[in-house]
Formats: C-alpha cells, sequence, structure tokens
C-alpha cells in the first residue's frame, strides 16, 4: 500500500532567539530532538528590512515594549552571517535541515552561499517583485507563504518567479493567516484548495494558532509542509514566544503528525492486511433455514444467509434461488451447488 507522503515539518525558529547564538544552537539541538525535519530562522539586516519609523504590530508591541518601532525590536533579534553558518553547522550535525528567510537583498545573497534544500519567502514579501525576481535568479525550490494575500496576489508572485526562471513544479505555496497568535475562526483551512488549482510542486499550512490541533488538521486537509513557531520560554522577551510552541509541544505535534500519515494512508481501496482475517467472521454465506431434502427447490423459504462467511456469498442469491438441493440439508448447514 502507497502511504500517504511524509509531511515536511519546519520548526520555525525564527527570532525567537532574542539574538543569541547559544539559544540558537539550544533551539536547533531542541527540534532535532523533537523529530522535525528542518529549523527555520529569519535573516535580515534591520535598517535594511524597515524604514526609522515603521509602527510595530500591535502584538508586537504587547510583546516586546520599548519606543514602539520595528527597527528598534528587530536590532535586538539580529544573528551576523558568520553566526548563520554555524547554524547550518548545527543542523548538519544534528541530522536535520538548514532553512532561513531571508528579508532583505543582501540576505539573499547571502543565503545563496549556503546549503539550502529550499528559499522560504515570507508573507510579507509576496509582493515585493524586485525580492521575487531576486530568489528566482538564484535557482532552487521555493516554500511561498500567502498571508495576507488573494488569490490573485498569490498568481501574480507564482508568475513572477516562473518569469525568473523557477519551474512551477519547484514552487510549493504555504496557506496563512497572519495574525500572533490567529483565531480559529480566521484559519480557513479549505484556502489549500483553492491554492492547490494553481497547479504548482503542492500546498502546506504555516501555523499561527496556539496548540497543534490546526496543524494536525491541515495534514489530515492534505497539507504537505506544515511550518509552526517554537520557543524555548514562552515567557522570554520578543514578539513570536506566546504565540509559539514549546519544544514538548512540538514534539507532540510531530508525533500526532506522523500518526495522522499512518491514518491517512492511500487512495486505494483495498481489503488491509489487518482486517483479512476478519471477512469469514463477520461476512454470511447462504445457509439453510431449515432442513432441506435432496431434488427440493431452494427458494426464499428455506434458505437464508448467516454468519460465517466460508459458504455461497450471498451476492449469487440470485443464482441459488429456483436451482435443487444437491444433497439433504440441516438447518443452518451451508448450501452447495
Amino acid at each position: 500500500m502507497q502511504l500517504h507522503p511524509h509531511t515536511i515539518i519546519i520548526a520555525e525558529a525564527g527570532v525567537n532567539h532574542n539574538g543569541s547564538l547559544e539559544t540558537a544552537i539550544e533551539m536547533v539541538r531542541r527540534a532535532a530532538d523533537a523529530g522535525v525535519d528542518y529549523v527555520k530562522f529569519q535573516t535580515f539586516k534591520a535598517e535594511s528590512l524597515v524604514s526609522a519609523t515603521a509602527p510595530q504590530a500591535k502584538y508586537q508591541k504587547d510583546n516586546c515594549g520599548g519606543d514602539g518601532t520595528q527597527l528598534t525590536m528587530l536590532r535586538a533579534l539580529e544573528l551576523n552571517e558568520n553566526d548563520f553558518m554555524i547554524l547550518a553547522e548545527e543542523c548538519n550535525r544534528c541530522g536535520v535541515g538548514f532553512m532561513s528567510t531571508p528579508f532583505d537583498m543582501q540576505s539573499i545573497d547571502f543565503l545563496s552561499s549556503v546549503n539550502m534544500d529550499y528559499w522560504k519567502i515570507p508573507s510579507g514579501e509576496i509582493t515585493n517583485l524586485p525580492y521575487l525576481r531576486k530568489i528566482a535568479s538564484k535557482g532552487g525550490r521555493i516554500i511561498l507563504s500567502t498571508g495576507m494575500s488573494t488569490i490573485d496576489e498569490v498568481k501574480d508572485a507564482v508568475t513572477a518567479l516562473s518569469l525568473g526562471g523557477v519551474d512551477k513544479k519547484d514552487i510549493y505555496l504555504l496557506h496563512c493567516t497572519t495574525q500572533y497568535p490567529t483565531p480559529h475562526e480566521a484559519v480557513n483551512l479549505r484556502a489549500m484548495d483553492s491554492l492547490k488549482e494553481l497547479g504548482c510542486a503542492g500546498v502546506g499550512y504555516s501555523d499561527h494558532t496556539r496548540g497543534i490541533l490546526v496543524p494536525i488538521a491541515a495534514v489530515a486537509r492534505g497539507a504537505e509542509i506544515i511550518e509552526k513557531h517554537f520557543t524555548l520560554d514562552h515567557d522570554m522577551p520578543g514578539p513570536d514566544h506566546k504565540a509559539s510552541l514549546s519544544t514538548d509541544e512540538l514534539k507532540e505535534m510531530v508525533s500526532s503528525i506522523r500518526e495522522v500519515e499512518k491514518i491517512l494512508g492511500s487512495e486505494i481501496k483495498e481489503v488491509t492486511a489487518t482486517e483479512q482475517p476478519n471477512i469469514t467472521v463477520a461476512r454470511k454465506s447462504i445457509v439453510a433455514s431449515r432442513s432441506i431434502r435432496k431434488g427440493e427447490p431452494l427458494t426464499d423459504h428455506n434458505i437464508t444467509t448467516k454468519r460465517p462467511g466460508s459458504g455461497i456469498s450471498p451476492m449469487l442469491w440470485d443464482s441459488v434461488i429456483g436451482s435443487h438441493a444437491i444433497r439433504d440439508f440441516l438447518a443452518d448447514e451451508p448450501i452447495e451447488i
């Protein structure tokens, strides 16, 4: 039996290291222990990402305090290029893939020198045409998050990447709701169906809800990639900790998704090996409903169906009716013809 394909699970470390390489390394180790496929970070130069007056989102203000500008917040969350090289090596040592999302042009150039299986484009860059063109020029497979976007904006982004030389079969689309945390009524997993219609490599889900219920539901709905934030400590200062999983929750999510993959199985409807022994026990055969004499016609009045299913199948009922008993039969004895 062809089982459901392996769901790619990306543990989004993001900026939950709070600018500490040591914390980031520990996050790699914890995520690897949880059984994820990739650990993803965010690569940026704060001055290249935001203007000096760009305000924080409400959830960022609530979680970070400070002067309310993104620039001040992001400066404290930067890692340098050497840090990312160390993290890539640590991922390799721990047996997980390294990924990082570039948030500016300089970071795209840097990350092109790091061996990554996928480029990850965040939702906020889906309308950034120069950025999309630069990512496309680097080649390779792409995972595109689609939070805050309409289906037409997703189509435009896919077109830009395709015109830049990326095959649509190398582009994965992640449904996403850009709110931290996302309330359940704003999740809308059925939107993945619309993304599937765009003919890209596949679809997935980038989750910002609390807990693990929604990503598990997304896999059951057809997500081939799951991305989920995690943290070493929900009480650490920073924008994303409170909407992230603990490492224990991350491990539970991975385990649950792997169980869902087993449950989903394949598209083939067939008798499984586990149920094969129960066929005879649960199905019925055509049997005598009373004593029947040899040569007596078989009718609705002297035959019936009962377990076990080791005799003639009731699906052959019409062929049996009207024939004659080839011998004497006792009540409940399987009919032979």
